[in-house]
């Protein structure tokens, strides 16, 4: 499989949930021997502070001052190299419910959006694949290839009920579409490769997405 040679190398996926940007970004990450950085994490992880610690999701400078307490790195230890959250992988309880109902309350606040924004720029920065909502948009429009993930209700519904290990109902996803829009519609960069991964297995979507980075690296 094509490897990148150049050092700096970033691609950025972008995608509403369910869309199958995790499963993507990390065989890249694989692909081209760069970290893989999940960026919903990343406010997922402030999230589900906030519910720890008592901070109202719709307080934002409360928000910023929890968020200081978080450390964000790359595990160099994994393959590839991917998100930690103060020294240790994302736990599972990053996914829940009760964090889901909040983290797009946590997202929509702009002062944490931009600690957020360079604290991304400060992990993907020397190369990585990072996927998320903003990152061809805002966190790094100068990404060297940007894709954008679509796909069919039905199909982000079953992706998702299969990644949180049951059923997830459609007004679920579509809530979650609409908090989301409010903070980043979803609009993809003018110059990203548009990818519907409705109908494609994981194996046809990597494919695809690998030949649409390296034909944009090797104009670049």
């Amino acid at each position: 499989m094509w490897k990148a040679d150049a050092v700096g190398i970033i691609v950025a996926i972008d995608g509403p949930a369910g869309s199958g940007k995790s499963t993507l970004a990390r065989g890249l990450a694989l692909a081209l021997e760069v970290p893989y950085v999940n960026t919903g994490l990343m406010y997922r992880a402030l999230a589900a502070r906030a519910l720890e610690r008592g901070v109202d999701p719709d307080d934002g400078s409360g928000l910023l001052a929890l968020l200081s307490t978080l450390t964000f790195d790359l595990d160099r230890s994994s393959r590839p190299p991917e998100l930690s959250i103060d020294g240790a992988p994302p736990e599972p309880a990053l996914t829940s419910a009760d964090v889901e109902r909040v983290v797009s309350r946590v997202a929509r606040h702009r002062d944490v959006r931009a600690a957020m924004r360079d604290a991304q720029r400060a992990l993907g920065g020397s190369g990585a694949v990072l996927e998320g909502r903003d990152i061809g948009t805002v966190v790094f429009p100068d990404a060297a290839a940007k894709l954008f993930l679509v796909a069919r209700q039905d199909a982000r519904v079953a992706r998702r009920g299969a990644e949180r290990g049951g059923e997830v109902e459609s007004e679920v996803l579509l809530g979650r579409d609409e908090r989301d829009a409010e903070v980043n519609p979803f609009v993809p960069a003018p110059d990203a490769v548009e990818l519907d991964t409705s109908d494609l297995s994981r194996e046809e979507t990597l494919a695809r997405a690998l030949a649409a980075v390296r034909a944009r690296i090797g104009r670049s």
